[in-house]
C-alpha cells in the first residue's frame, strides 16, 4: 500500500467508528478482509487511526468536519505535512481537496486545543490544577511501551543482554527498578525468546511503580481481587518468591491467559471465582474510567459520559467494601485505578475512610502521564487493631 492509500482506509475506518463501531474491531474487520494489506500496512494504517482518535477534536477543528476525510485532514496538517501529496485522487489515494477544504479548518481552542470534551476538561482542572493541561497534553501523543523484568528469571542486566541479542533495544526507566523502556524492535518483543521464556512481561512502567507501594514479603497471603489479565498478579509474585498469588476478577474471561503467563513467568498464580478466608494483602484494581492511559484506548475518551463515570465510582466504592472484608486485622487494603480523576481516587479513599473506621492511609500517590508511563492512582490502606 502507499502512503496515500493507508490515510483512505484510515478514513473509511474513521467514519466506521464515528458511527459506533468499536475501533478494535473496526481494524479487525479491516485487517481480514484487506488480504493485500502487509504487516506494516497494516500497523501504519492502526498507527493513524490511533492518532486520530487522540487528537479527535483538534484533528475536527484543523480539517474543518467531523468525517474521516477532515480528521486525515486536519491530522496531517497537525503534522505540518503536505496534503495535496496524499488527496491526489491516484490509485487509491483519497480524491483531490476541494477549494472549500482547502479553505476550511481553523486551530483548536480551548478543550479542543486540549483535545478533551468541555465537561471533561472541567473535572481534569478540578482534579489535577495546574497539571491538567499538561496531562491533557501528554495524553494526545502515543504511549512508550514498557516491559517490566519477572526477577524470578532474569536480573534487569540479563533482560537487557537478552532483548539486545533479539533485537530488542531498551533502557531503564526511573518509576520502577523492574521498568524497562523500549527504544528499537518494539514490534517482535512477543515473538523474541527474552520474552518467550519469561525473562520480561509487557507492562506500563506506572503500573509497575504501583507495585512496588505494596508490602510484599514472602509467605504473606495475597489477593489480586480485580485482577483482569494479571499484569499485577505476576508482578506481585516476584517479591514474594513466586507467590502464591490468589486471583479473582468479577468477569474470568479477563483471566483466560493467567494460567500460560504465570507458567512463562514461573509464578505460582491460583485462580478462583469465589476468595476465601482472609488475607495479609488484598489489592483492587478497579474498574474505572481509563483517563490515565488513554493513550493506549483512546476511544474511552470520547465514549465516557457523566453517567457512566457516575456509575463506574459506584462500583468503586462497592469493591473496596466487599475486599476490606477479606483482610485480616493489622492487614493491608491496596486500592488502584488507571485514572486521573479525582473522584476516582482521592475522593474514593476519603469516603472510604468516613464509612469505614479503623483503616489509616501508609501510602497515597498519584502517578501523571507526563513522567513516562500511564496515568495511575494507588493507596495503601492498613487495617488497625480493633
Amino acid at each position: 500500500m502507499t502512503p496515500a492509500a493507508r490515510v483512505q482506509a484510515a478514513i473509511e475506518l474513521l467514519d466506521r467508528i464515528a458511527a459506533g463501531q468499536a475501533a478494535e474491531q473496526a481494524l479487525t474487520s479491516w485487517g481480514r478482509a484487506a488480504r493485500y494489506a502487509g504487516s506494516k500496512d497494516r500497523a501504519a494504517v492502526r498507527d493513524l487511526v490511533f492518532d486520530a482518535l487522540r487528537c479527535w477534536r483538534s484533528t475536527a477543528a484543523l480539517g474543518g468536519g467531523e468525517t474521516g476525510r477532515a480528521r486525515l485532514l486536519g491530522l496531517l496538517r497537525l503534522r505540518e505535512e503536505d496534503p495535496d501529496t496524499i488527496f491526489t485522487g491516484q490509485g487509491h489515494a483519497p480524491a483531490p481537496l476541494g477549494a472549500d477544504e482547502q479553505a476550511a479548518g481553523q486551530a483548536p481552542e480551548g478543550a479542543a486545543a486540549l483535545d478533551l470534551p468541555d465537561w471533561l476538561a472541567a473535572r481534569f482542572r478540578d482534579s489535577l490544577g495546574s497539571a491538567a493541561e499538561a496531562t491533557a497534553l501528554a495524553l494526545r501523543s502515543r504511549a512508550e511501551v514498557f516491559l517490566r523484568v519477572n526477577l524470578l528469571r532474569a536480573t534487569p542486566d540479563t533482560a537487557l543482554a537478552r532483548l539486545a541479542e533479539d533485537g530488542i533495544l531498551a533502557e531503564p526507566h526511573d518509576l520502577s527498578a523492574t521498568a524497562l523502556r523500549v527504544t528499537g524492535g518494539a514490534r517482535g518483543i512477543m515473538r523474541s525468546s527474552t520474552y518467550l521464556d519469561g525473562l520480561v512481561e509487557l507492562q506500563d512502567a506506572a503500573s509497575q511503580a504501583v507495585v512496588d507501594l505494596l508490602p510484599l514479603e514472602p509467605g504473606m497471603r495475597v489477593l489480586d481481587y480485580c485482577a483482569g489479565g494479571g499484569g499485577k498478579a505476576l508482578a506481585m509474585a516476584a517479591p514474594m518468591r513466586g507467590g502464591p498469588v490468589v486471583a479473582h476478577d468479577a468477569a474470568p474471561k479477563r483471566m483466560v491467559d493467567l494460567p500460560a503467563r504465570a507458567a512463562r513467568a514461573g509464578a505460582d498464580v491460583r485462580i478462583t471465582a469465589t476468595p476465601e478466608g482472609d488475607f495479609d494483602l488484598v489489592l483492587c484494581d478497579v474498574p474505572c474510567s481509563g483517563s490515565g492511559a488513554w493513550r493506549r484506548a483512546p476511544e474511552g475518551k470520547w465514549r465516557l459520559t457523566e453517567a457512566r463515570l457516575a456509575d463506574l465510582c459506584t462500583i468503586q466504592s462497592e469493591i473496596l467494601d466487599q475486599a476490606a472484608g477479606f483482610v485480616v486485622e493489622g492487614g493491608v487494603l491496596a486500592y488502584a485505578t488507571c485514572s486521573v480523576l479525582a473522584e476516582e481516587n482521592a475522593a474514593q479513599v476519603s469516603a472510604f475512610l468516613d464509612r469505614r473506621p479503623g483503616w489509616t492511609v501508609e501510602v497515597q500517590r498519584q502517578f501523571l502521564p507526563e513522567t513516562g508511563g500511564d496515568g495511575f492512582f494507588a493507596a495503601v490502606l492498613r487495617r488497625t487493631a480493633t
